[in-house]
């Protein structure tokens, strides 16, 4: 199950109890399946909701903000990685080996420093065939014995840094003196004594002897005086220059301004970068550290994250970027709100009180034991939705899964559900702007964009008391979503009735709705506590007679 791709059981936007609990008791229910279900949220979550999560001991789910795909969609590995002290040749060992055409050049802490290609490799053959300036090209001897495979005659290869050039004792002895001066890297062959012994009066920092020759006994004496490192290799003359113009290492040829992009980047917003460069790959970082690699060829979507639908089923309700994700499933207690799926998917729509009954039922129905922690939440869930039985949504099957619930999670259910209630009841430190979003959904009725928010509290007197503030948050909301009308129901869950306020238009349809003077900005509702059974439909049906 751990290698099966995750699917996401998530609830709507600015979830309630109900989404938060269905999504975690129905992911567990779809883990016994062996499903790699992960329960996620949509947003943060009420005071109401920690409570229940707190008391039973259960893990808020993952925070996804949106669905939309992004750079750790598409990441590569990046176990392909060079040092800037790697030589070119050790490079190019690695490219063949792993038959890649770019690599990250990393510090020992993973930290990028930059990246190589064979386009830079090709380049520095092009312009630098012959090794002019070792110097310039930080090569130490110890770099020339590891390039030509070398066996240390005489001195030791260390980290010294070579300040001379390369050259061929080739030829008359006084031309090879012309050429083979002090500090520079002498690559003699089966030369002559003559002329060896030229070279090493010359003073050379290092002396390479080819196809694997030795060094001639009376040649000790000088070597050892002058200081000269001798290395022999297998190579033959040819080769082994080539070989020592790959002793340059990779930080000397690297391209040290990287374009790069972090896990979390949407695909959408990166690809006109890519298109404007030429790189084959990009690198992946975090905190400045190297995690992997996107590579143009492989910039396309990927395969859509799975999700199951929990508490909803409208677009407009959904989290940010449910278009790109493939639905395979919906389990909901609300109206059809007109979400496409490309397959035919399960859906499980009950007109109950709360989707955690259906879910309850559910797990009776397969014959699944339910967790004692997962009878808690789904408890909680239905005691949230129903108000404790009291709203007109509330169902005998609702009730009948609560006693079962409350029995498994071993609690009085009515002390615990006032207590609850209660929980999640006050403002506590939310603000004018928090209030008129809490717990809102987004519906479109007839031609009317609208938003319906809802806040249950024991005392509507301390809504009451911002009320002015809470409509200038209301109206901000409608201007800057474009929302034609904002409501908030304000329900008072001891007296089991709401106070609806509204801003925008047309107040007409609050008028029609109710029955009420929509002249104000509110509107009391006696004996309204849902905005599913008794706000919505009202609404939808004023629509339909206004519109005519």
């Amino acid at each position: 199950m751990s290698d099966a791709k995750k699917v996401y059981v998530i609830g709507h936007r600015n979830p309630d109890t109900d989404s938060i609990c269905s999504a975690i008791a129905y992911a567990e229910l779809k883990r016994t399946e062996g499903v790699n279900a992960v329960a996620a949220r949509a947003g943060q979550i009420n005071e109401e909701s920690k409570y229940a999560l707190e008391y039973f001991g259960v893990d808020l789910p993952v925070l996804v903000a949106d669905l939309y795909p992004r750079v750790k969609d598409i990441m590569l590995d990046c176990g392909t990685t060079v040092k800037t002290t790697d030589s070119l040749r050790y490079l190019g060992q690695v490219m063949h080996k792993k038959n890649v055409r770019s690599v990250p050049v990393v510090d020992e802490k993973y930290g990028l420093k930059g990246i190589v290609t064979v386009s830079d490799m090709a380049k520095r053959y092009f312009e630098e065939l012959n090794m002019e300036n070792l110097e310039a090209a930080s090569v130490t001897i110890a770099d020339v014995a590891s390039a030509i495979d070398a066996e240390v005659l005489a001195g030791e290869a260390n980290d010294t840094l070579l300040s001379g050039t390369v050259s061929i004792a080739a030829g008359k002895p006084e031309t090879v003196a012309a050429h083979a001066g002090a500090g520079d890297v002498v690559i003699a062959g089966d030369r002559v004594s003559q002329s060896m012994k030229i070279c090493l009066q010359n003073g050379p920092a290092c002396l390479i002897l080819t196809h694997g020759s030795k060094l001639e006994d009376d040649m000790l004496p000088i070597v050892k005086e002058k200081k000269i490192v001798v290395l022999s290799t297998k190579f033959d003359t040819f080769t082994t220059a080539r070989l020592i113009n790959q002793a340059v290492p990779v930080g000397h040829i690297m391209n040290d301004k990287v374009m790069s992009f972090t896990k979390d980047e949407m695909l959408s917003n990166i690809k006109g970068d890519i298109e404007e460069t030429n790189y084959r790959n990009y690198p992946v970082l975090e905190g400045g550290k190297l995690i992997g690699l996107i590579s143009r060829d492989n910039l396309m979507i990927p395969d859509p994250e799975k999700v199951i639908l929990v508490d909803h089923n409208e677009r407009t309700q959904a989290v940010e970027g449910i278009e790109n994700a493939k639905i395979v499933e919906i389990i909901d207690h609300h109206r059809l709100g007109g979400l496409k799926t490309g397959d035919p998917i399960y859906i499980r729509e009950d007109p109950v009180g709360c989707t955690s009954t259906i879910i309850t039922e559910m797990y009776l129905q397969r014959g699944y034991e339910i967790p004692k922690k997962i009878a808690g939440v789904l408890m909680s869930a239905i005691i949230s939705d129903t108000v404790l039985f009291k709203s007109p949504t509330c169902t005998e099957r609702d009730k009948a899964a609560v006693k079962k619930l409350a029995e498994i999670a071993g609690v009085d259910y009515e002390k615990y559900g006032m207590d609850m209630l209660k929980a999640g009841s006050g403002l506590g430190s939310m603000t004018p702007a928090e209030v008129a979003k809490n717990d809102n959904k987004e519906f479109q009725i007839g031609d009317y964009r609208m938003l319906v928010s809802q806040i249950s509290v024991m005392d509507p007197q301390e809504v009451l008391d911002i009320k002015a503030d809470i409509l200038d948050a209301m109206r901000g909301l409608c201007e800057s979503n474009g929302y034609d009308m904002s409501l908030l129901m304000v329900t008072d869950i001891l007296k089991e009735s709401t106070e609806l306020f509204y801003v925008g238009s047309p107040k007409t349809l609050i008028g029609e709705a109710f029955k009420k003077d929509a002249s104000g900005d509110s509107v009391y509702l006696p004996g309204v506590m849902s905005r599913k059974k008794q706000i919505i439909p009202p609404l939808t049906d004023a629509v339909q007679r206004i519109q005519k």
